[in-house]
């Protein structure tokens, strides 16, 4: 037998085959990020209190801001944050296609999401509350909103369409591309209320004189708020769970929800 022929039977046998980016070996990330010193965080940049970025000074702010800052350092000194825009609309083709680490913009685990990535243990609760005009003679309280005539928008990829589409009886449900539309569409009188949550409804009354908050009497649909991770690496997976452990623990998640007025809906447990 030729050496060439020795040669080429060795390889096959002996020495393994080299895997490409898009075989079935489980990434690394937690490796990837300590060697790289970088830490992409997808966050939604409209998100008051959560991930907003100022339209004037375009710095970001929120808890979620904070604590992915707070990750990259409890990884190493080294490690920087890259944060990356996102949206829910996008959330899981962006966390699926790799775009980012993780995300963190206070993110609602349904069961459309949970089926798609992984979550962690959740660090904030909130219920949905509406949004209406001060002029809407129609909307005083929650009870008035499934009612004939009443127009209600909500965004696009947000967990408040599913939602809306399974509670409403009466009321006309529509679903707008963004969440800067449904409040057009409030505010010009074509829908009657939009639906948000906590942190969004803060926004729209610290920064828009003509809204009028409308909460439920009693838990709506009181949804858990976690981190959302690509599903396959475990040792990434288990890193950010003792974050969000010792967060709980050593009451930074309490003193950062304080510095954006939302330690009403922090989850301690």
């Amino acid at each position: 037998m030729k050496a060439w022929t020795l040669l080429l039977l060795f390889v096959v046998l002996i020495v393994p085959p080299v895997r490409s980016a898009g075989s079935d070996v489980a990434p690394d990330r937690l490796a990837r990020v300590l060697q790289s010193g970088r830490l992409r965080v997808c966050i939604w940049p409209d998100y008051y209190g959560i991930s907003y970025r100022n339209p004037k000074t375009l710095q970001l702010a929120g808890i979620d801001v904070d604590l992915a800052r707070e990750l990259a350092r409890d990884l190493s000194e080294g490690v920087q944050v890259e944060f990356v825009d996102s949206s829910f609309a996008r959330l899981i083709d962006d966390v699926v296609a790799d775009r980012c680490d993780i995300a963190m913009f206070a993110i609602a685990i349904t069961p459309d999401r949970a089926e798609k990535l992984y979550f962690t243990q959740p660090h904030l609760h909130s219920d949905v509350y509406a949004i209406t005009t001060r002029s809407n003679r129609r909307i005083r309280q929650w009870s008035d909103i499934d009612r004939p005539g009443v127009v209600v928008a909500v965004a696009k990829g947000t967990l408040h369409e599913p939602l809306m589409r399974d509670r409403l009886r009466q009321a006309r449900l529509v679903v707008l591309n963004t969440p800067f539309a449904r409040e057009q569409e409030v505010e010009a009188g074509r829908a009657d209320v939009f639906m948000t949550d906590y942190p969004y409804s803060q926004r729209m009354l610290a920064n828009s004189d003509w809204t009028r908050l409308v909460a439920p009497a009693s838990p709506y649909a009181v949804m858990p708020y976690a981190y959302a991770m690509a599903p396959g690496d475990g040792r990434w997976h288990q890193r950010v769970e003792r974050f969000i452990r010792d967060i709980k623990q050593d009451g930074r998640l309490l003193a950062i929800a304080r510095r954006y007025h939302l330690e009403a809906i922090v989850k301690p447990d």
